[in-house]
């Protein structure tokens, strides 16, 4: 083990924290109108009284950044485990399908699957992580290694309850928070450490993603007016309608 050296850290967040807002613009500017229309659920926007062009071209923007942002940032911050890991452990991206992160400690050989936060699936995923492990204990024994093998579904934010409870239940451990962020690093206080760097330039980044996001609500609202709504200016609920759910063959 290697202590961590908390500004290596530091630089590694501040010199590629701007990955992360570059993909926020290019998911945004390679957005399609009519493809975010087609994944909403129009019942819902009706049931929520939503009258104004702007206003529902808005929702189902922000609801699909949103979904599309936790994602990329989640990628982020995996790079940033594998990052700090490697310092510490000397740990590495791994190379079975559905393991993020490996390393060596203690004669034992550490497997885990990185998520941002403690409620990421439902049970049918939750049951493909188990798998992953499952398949990935047996290409590390077939490949002749000897040591002891504990998989971890490691969360980036959160709290870790009965975590023994995971080992018991589909032999794996769950650890959230400060709880997985000390375990691949050894330092009690680095969940803390990495959050004002993630600051870094952010209003800068931040105004630049803003004025794209204007700009593409401004075209897709005209965009809608013109396919969706009436004359009369009113929102064209059976055409939408139509358009999102009529069978075609």
């Amino acid at each position: 083990m290697t202590p961590l050296k908390i500004n290596d850290v530091l630089q590694f967040v501040e010199k590629n924290i701007a990955v992360f807002h570059k993909k926020r613009i290019e998911k945004l500017d390679s957005l399609k109108l009519k493809e975010v229309l087609k994944k909403k659920n129009p019942y819902l926007i009706k049931a929520k009284n939503i009258l104004k062009a702007q206003d529902l071209v808005q929702a189902i923007v922000d609801a699909f950044l949103s979904s599309s942002e936790e994602g990329i940032f989640g990628d982020w911050l995996e790079g940033l485990a594998i990052f700090v890991n490697e310092k510490v452990y000397g740990g590495r991206k791994s190379g079975i399908s559905g393991i993020d992160l490996e390393f060596e400690k203690d004669d034992t050989r550490t497997i885990i699957s990185i998520k941002s936060g403690p409620n990421w699936g439902n049970s049918s995923q939750v049951k493909k992580m188990i798998d992953n492990f499952n398949s990935a204990r047996r290409v590390l024994r077939t490949s002749g290694a000897k040591v002891r093998i504990i998989a971890v579904n490691g969360c980036c934010y959160g709290i870790t309850t009965n975590r023994n409870k995971y080992k018991e239940n589909g032999d794996y451990y769950k650890l959230c928070g400060q709880a997985f962020w000390e375990f691949i690093s050894g330092d009690t206080e680095l969940y803390k450490a990495i959050i004002e760097p993630l600051g870094y330039k952010a209003k800068e980044k931040n105004d630049a993603f803003v004025n794209s996001y204007s700009q593409k609500i401004n075209v897709f609202t005209k965009e809608f007016a013109i396919d969706f709504c009436k004359d009369s200016g009113e929102i064209d609920w059976d055409k939408l309608i139509e358009f999102n759910s009529k069978q075609t063959n």
